[in-house]
């Protein structure tokens, strides 16, 4: 991400206060405009969501997503195309910012961990039933297929 885009989305202040991260839309083509997402499943919480988590520091927006996506699924992933943001209160009532790029596959493969115990590819319409929480489903809900043949 930009500086500049970062200090409009984080100004000084509330940077201090938000716990910032970044996360992946991991896609696979199956037909000519058609699309599955993966979506993992964390036994901690017990819901299915988009892989994501915290920055560490010193680590762009766009390194956090890579590295976070390959921890949570085992897939290297490239980025494709920033999606847009997601914001909310953590469980300790902390403001949350995660930050989502589109990404596809380069290799590797899913192994179940303490924090991630089942991945699943889903059809991006049918993604939305599946997904716990409104905001991953609003995210999706905004992309449109056009961009996404773009995209790849």
């Amino acid at each position: 991400m930009r500086r500049g885009v970062e200090r409009v989305l984080w100004p000084r202040k509330a940077r201090d206060e938000v716990v910032r991260g970044a996360g992946g839309i991991v896609l696979r083509e199956i037909g000519t405009t058609r699309y599955e997402v993966a979506l993992i499943h964390r036994p901690g919480r017990d819901d299915w969501s988009l892989p994501k988590g915290k920055q560490e520091p010193g680590e762009s927006y766009e390194e956090c997503a890579l590295r976070e996506v390959l921890e949570e699924t085992g897939y290297r992933c490239r980025l494709l195309s920033f999606v847009g943001l997601t914001e909310y209160r953590d469980r300790r009532g902390r403001p949350k910012v995660i930050g989502y790029w589109l990404m596809d596959v380069l290799g590797g493969d899913f192994a179940p961990s303490g924090e991630v115990d089942a991945l699943q590819w889903v059809e991006l319409e049918l993604a939305v039933q599946v997904l716990t929480y409104g905001r991953d489903r609003e995210l999706l809900a905004s992309l449109d297929t056009v961009d996404l043949a773009r995209s790849g």
